[in-house]
């Protein structure tokens, strides 16, 4: 059985702050206060995602007010100093992600991008939610216990099936113990653990290497 996959819907905010291409700078700005947002969508027509109005579009008001950009990379930044509406001042095309995307994908795109938040849109570029860099964190919450269950059911049972070991789950680490013949498993097992969305880190302590945790665990025998 196949572990768990999250995807950006299981985690996402599907109530979104959205604007529309004539909001103005000042509009834009009470709204990320009142909603306590970095960024936000704009859209046109019944809810297409054109663009993003993030914070950083709105800064260069205050950075070139006083001041001419002395950068050639800088003009396209300094150019927004003087716009006052939403389809002015966005970001087109808009960096999206679709709902049934795996969690670390949304996390790779925020990386690569630089962004804090991603419009959530369907196969239309419909707009369905928003998903942030804390709510892709939401998986650590998970409990160690259903951590266990999961890799019982679905890591070990697959790949080390009629191998008896140990293994604890604290503060979601993982430490699997016990002795295992087929050293090739090794770094499968360490890798579909660690796959487990919510698994913090993995400790492989097997074949007779002796323990170097010392915390206080409740370990699980578990005939896989």
């Amino acid at each position: 059985m196949p572990a768990s996959r999250y995807t950006v819907s299981d985690v996402m905010t599907h109530t979104a702050v959205a604007i529309g291409r004539e909001a103005s700078y000042k509009e834009i700005v009470e709204l990320m206060h009142q909603w306590k947002v970095s960024a936000v969508p704009v859209l046109e027509g019944e809810g297409r995602v054109v663009g993003v109005v993030s914070e950083a579009d709105l800064l260069p008001k205050e950075e070139f007010r006083r001041t001419e950009p002395a950068l050639p990379e800088q003009l396209e930044e300094a150019s927004k100093a003087g716009a006052v509406l939403a389809e002015e001042l966005m970001s087109s095309p808009a960096i999206t992600v679709h709902p049934d995307a795996p969690v670390a994908e949304a996390a790779r795109i925020m990386a690569r991008k630089h962004v804090k938040r991603l419009p959530v849109v369907n196969a239309l570029g419909m707009l369905e939610g928003v998903v942030s860099r804390s709510d892709l964190l939401k998986v650590f919450l998970r409990p160690d216990e259903e951590l266990e269950e999961e890799i019982r059911r679905s890591v070990l049972a697959d790949l080390a099936p009629g191998v008896t070991l140990e293994f604890a789950v604290l503060d979601g680490v993982v430490t699997l113990r016990g002795p295992l013949r087929d050293r090739a498993l090794v770094p499968l097992l360490a890798r579909a653990i660690r796959a487990v969305e919510g698994v913090v880190d993995v400790r492989m302590e097997l074949a007779g290497k002796e323990s170097t945790d010392t915390a206080d665990t409740a370990d699980s025998t578990i005939a896989a």
